[in-house]
């Protein structure tokens, strides 16, 4: 079961001026499941991303990094569940140029104007005629009326899901330059959760004005501050890909930098967003039960801060420990301790698990008892705060714990 996270209802959600989304039934992997989606964008719209740092880049990714450097405009995206087109060949470029070619016929296109994305089973043909004859269906669905409901937002957050029990969808209202602007993001994601990016797809849009050339640095930005903080298993994905789109239909000025007022409103609101979709991935984390907020303090500089974090929310052991309720807290030492800090003063640092003080000047708390341990240990949320004691720069990563149910998932992911 998820970790306090609720499935988004339409009502929940908003549509985008500019984009429309289609969903259908393709059968790529299994029947009688959501497994194809379409998002078509006005022309005008201005589009950013990032995707996976994994040198294994999936043949999709591969194709939207080209399509993206030749600069004709996005106008369409194309995303396939199970099946990831990756570790495929030549083969996979191939059908993944295909799908493209395929839907931009379809829309009057230049095929270098669709971005595909595929999720699923890595190193399986992907079935390129499946997928093509499911097309049709997709751009009926998006040519249905989708300007007064989220209902499309919420097909399509279903339509990209694997080992996700829920659908992932978030919206959100804001200002900029006295004008209403509106934002709607959905993402999959449930295990091999590890930036550059966590293991996930996912998809932003909103009708505000943003200049074309700062897109990129928003989506860098946006996923710094949410998908770049997250973790599961400590495992990269082939397939990481985040966009974000801006339609431009709000009425703004248009936004040009992102640390003017202008750009700082729009900021905040898209980072609620994505940030919100970041949590929800780590909440319905695989055979998750616990929601683990890692705060590392006190550090000379935020890189330290973030080896320090990652280490304590990859170890197996502390993952484990968090399971099992097992307030064994020696191992998030090690974890600090093997982090890559290299001059780091043990002596310095202090350990609270939620109020509880564990650890002072490196060592356990004369006032820690086991028992109040234990009890944090129980929540369903919880935080562990690490001091460095050596300057004054602090990082938050957010991850969860380990249980049967993880081995589980995984080891019959392909049946």
């Amino acid at each position: 079961m998820p970790v306090q996270l609720d499935t988004p209802s339409a009502s929940d959600l908003l549509p985008i001026k500019g984009v429309r989304i289609g969903v259908a039934e393709a059968g790529i992997r299994k029947a009688n499941r959501k497994d194809l989606t379409v998002f078509l964008l006005d022309e005008g719209c201005a589009v950013g991303a990032v995707f996976t740092q994994n040198r294994y880049a999936a043949a999709p990714v591969q194709v939207c990094r080209e399509h993206l450097a030749a600069g004709q405009g996005v106008r369409a995206l194309v995303i396939n569940t199970g099946n990831a087109n990756a570790g495929t060949g030549e083969p996979g470029l191939a059908h993944a140029r295909q799908t493209c070619t395929a839907l931009a016929r379809s829309l009057s296109l230049h095929h270098e104007q669709v971005l595909p994305f595929s999720t699923g089973v890595i190193m399986e043909p992907l079935p390129l005629d499946r997928l093509l004859a499911g097309l049709p269906g997709a751009l009926t669905d998006a040519a249905l009326p989708q300007t007064d409901s989220g209902a499309h937002w919420l097909s399509a957050a279903q339509g990209i899901m694997t080992t996700d029990t829920l659908p992932k969808a978030r919206s959100q209202r804001m200002t900029i330059d006295g004008c209403d602007v509106s934002a709607s993001g959905i993402a999959k994601g449930a295990g091999m959760i590890r930036p550059n990016m966590a293991t996930m797809l996912g998809f932003l849009a909103t009708d505000a004005a943003v200049a074309p050339a700062i897109m990129n640095e928003l989506a860098r930005r946006l996923a710094d501050a949410s998908f770049n903080r997250v973790t599961v298993d400590g495992d990269t994905s082939t397939n990481d890909s985040f966009v974000v789109v801006a339609t431009g239909q709000a009425g703004n000025t248009p936004v040009t930098d992102l640390d003017s007022p202008a750009g700082s409103a729009l900021l905040e609101g898209l980072t609620q967003v994505a940030r919100h979709l970041a949590h929800a991935i780590v909440r319905d984390g695989e055979g998750a039960t616990k929601f683990i907020t890692i705060q590392v303090e006190g550090g000379r500089t935020a890189a330290e801060c973030l080896l320090a974090a990652y280490a304590v929310a990859h170890s197996p052991l502390v993952k484990t420990a968090f399971f099992a309720s097992d307030p064994n807290l020696g191992r998030i030492l090690a974890a600090v301790g093997y982090a890559g800090i290299h001059d780091l003063d043990v002596s310095g640092i202090d350990l609270h698990l939620g109020e509880v003080h564990v650890v002072t000047q490196g060592g356990r708390h004369p006032g820690y008892r086991e028992e109040d341990g234990q009890r944090v240990m129980k929540q369903a949320e919880i935080l562990v705060r690490i001091g460095l004691g050596r300057g004054a720069a602090s990082e938050t990563v957010w991850t969860c714990d380990f249980s049967h149910d993880y081995v589980t998932i995984n080891a019959d992911y392909r049946s």
